[in-house]
């Protein structure tokens, strides 16, 4: 299995990778099977299935939605966010869904879309899709969202595949003693053995290209963030804060106390961090890094290096994304980074390693510094559950992301003031992250129905 970093980071919409960015994809990939098989022009209904997870907060998720704009030929890459509003509000009214864009055909809310809350065999994030003729069924698949907007069908999840690539890699890694046995052997850098790697799907221009394209993205999320105010949806009545937090900060106030004296630009990796996740709680446009419930974290601390760090430069995007992708893979191959498998730190947890990863490859840190820095941001995530209020990637998961940014540079800074000697590796850390994510109680795995999520609305 090889997995690129542009895999890891997606152009999507808000405001899930698992119940969102996969669904609508996994729903576009059913079309083009029945398109492949010559049996989409044959379609008079669809039926739609959501189990598990993406059942108990698809709603909150806009799972329903995502799947029904997939089925109507949009893209998470490419579907322009505002449109999904007006697309579901015509469904409604009219009961006709234009599969394919183009093809109409009668679609009844409650009678087509159904909610099952067990959980099928390979992934609690399953969805079952299904194209009915006029004469009786005509295909029907299984899809698993495993996170991060990955989608495997039933056959691959049956053959325990997370991705069908089988690309070759010059450098191929499965742990991170692995890839700093490589680094070490062939006087790399981890941020130079990735770009090697992903020259086997495209060029080095196509790559640096890609990965500004993937940093202006983010960089247009922020600004996004920073200039809309008022309330997200859902019903909780959060309010947006990230905007008027921008204001104090270029109006510079006189405040004196101890911890804005000292620690003024932790408020601008916060800024950048809720600008991000609010975004995304709104369903706007943004990246998954690796998940959408944990995309502001890289932004953040990409940000916060670009802004105070002299001489910052497009090499130094390159570099920091690469990195925080080698680890991305690691925790993907080895654990997790869907939150209803192994909860928040899957998805929090890893962006925070990633992020830490990042920042010490761009300040020049050693190969054993960087594992270091992703090790102590992992470490100290490791049992966090995912118990979102309402099924909402609204509270606590925004302000979550701005706390785990501020831990990914402190991280970095560990790291780098050491010598990269430390006393759990990595690989340990991304097995805990696995094994606890095993012994979690399912209620704290990307549901509602524990921890915050009861108590917030209890209290």
């Amino acid at each position: 299995m090889a997995i690129s970093v542009f895999d890891l980071f997606k152009i999507g919409i808000g405001p899930s990778s698992s119940h969102t960015v996969g669904p609508m994809r996994a729903a576009y990939d059913f079309v083009q099977d029945l398109r492949r098989q010559d049996l989409l022009e044959r379609v008079a209904r669809v039926e739609v299935h959501l189990h598990g997870s993406l059942s108990s907060t698809g709603k909150g998720h806009g799972t329903d939605r995502a799947t029904i704009m997939g089925l109507m030929g949009e893209r998470p890459e490419s579907i322009d966010p505002a449109i999904v509003s007006p697309c579901i509000e015509e469904l409604l009214e009219s009961q006709t869904l234009l599969l394919d864009g183009r093809l109409a055909i009668p679609f009844l809310w409650a009678r087509d879309l159904q909610w099952h809350d067990e959980s099928l065999p390979y992934h609690p994030n399953a969805m079952t899709l299904v194209a009915h003729g006029h004469a009786g069924e005509l295909h029907r698949n299984i899809y698993y969202s495993v996170g991060g907007g990955f989608v495997v069908d039933e056959d691959q999840a049956a053959r325990g595949e997370l991705d069908a690539d089988t690309t070759a890699l010059p450098y191929d890694f499965n742990s991170a003693g692995e890839l700093m046995a490589l680094c070490r052997l062939h006087g790399l850098r981890i941020s130079e053995l990735m770009l090697e790697n992903e020259k086997a799907w495209r060029d080095e221009a196509e790559i640096r290209a890609g990965l500004w394209r993937i940093w202006e993205a983010m960089r247009a999320c922020v600004d996004q963030g920073l200039a809309t105010e008022g309330v997200l949806p859902g019903g909780l009545e959060v309010k947006r804060r990230a905007a008027a937090l921008h204001r104090r900060l270029l109006a510079m106030d006189d405040d004196r106390s101890l911890i804005a004296s000292t620690f003024s630009a932790m408020d601008w990796v916060n800024v950048f961090a809720l600008a991000v996740n609010e975004e995304n709680a709104a369903g706007g446009r943004m990246v998954t890094a690796p998940t959408n419930g944990a995309a502001g974290i890289i932004p953040a601390v990409l940000h916060y290096y670009m802004k105070f760090q002299e001489g910052a430069s497009e090499r130094d995007v390159v570099d920091f994304l690469l990195t925080a992708g080698a680890v991305g893979i690691l925790c993907k191959k080895n654990a997790s980074i869907s939150g209803a498998e192994v909860g928040c730190q899957g998805e929090v947890g890893s962006a925070c390693a990633m992020a830490a990863a990042g920042l010490t490859e761009v300040m020049g840190g050693s190969v054993a510094q960087v594992e270091n820095a992703a090790e102590i941001g992992l470490e100290h995530n490791l049992g966090l559950t995912c118990d979102p209020v309402a099924g909402l990637v609204q509270v606590p998961c925004i302000e979550r992301n701005a706390i785990a940014s501020v831990k990914a540079i402190n991280a970095a800074q560990m790291a780098l003031r050491g010598d990269g000697e430390h006393f759990i590796s990595l690989d340990k850390a991304i097995r805990t992250m696995r094994d606890t994510g095993a012994d979690m109680q399912e209620k704290y795995k990307e549901t509602s129905k524990g921890g915050l999520a009861v108590n917030a609305i209890e209290c």
